[in-house]
């Protein structure tokens, strides 16, 4: 899987499953503000994305994330350590 699908893959994710607006997902904006997700959502998401990419996620991954790319990032990351 490469950056691109990766990319595409997480956004289909938040506008599927979070009913988020495909037109406010950009990699530089802050992943947190933008999505307006409280923290149960999170773990929904969470649980989402290990399902659907087969990684493990804990909370200290998400100390430097703050925008899309960064999210995009970890997965990638995670997902080069998988295989």
């Amino acid at each position: 899987m490469n950056n691109q699908d990766v990319l595409e893959k997480i956004n289909a994710i938040l506008v599927d499953e979070f009913e988020v607006d495909s037109t406010i997902i950009a990699p530089e904006n802050n992943l947190k503000a933008t999505l307006q997700l409280d923290s149960l959502d999170y773990v929904d998401l969470v649980v989402i994305i290990e399902a659907n990419f087969g990684v493990k996620l804990t909370e200290v991954d998400f100390v430097n994330v703050v925008t899309f790319e960064d999210f995009y990032a970890l997965i990638e990351n995670k997902l080069l350590l998988t295989n």
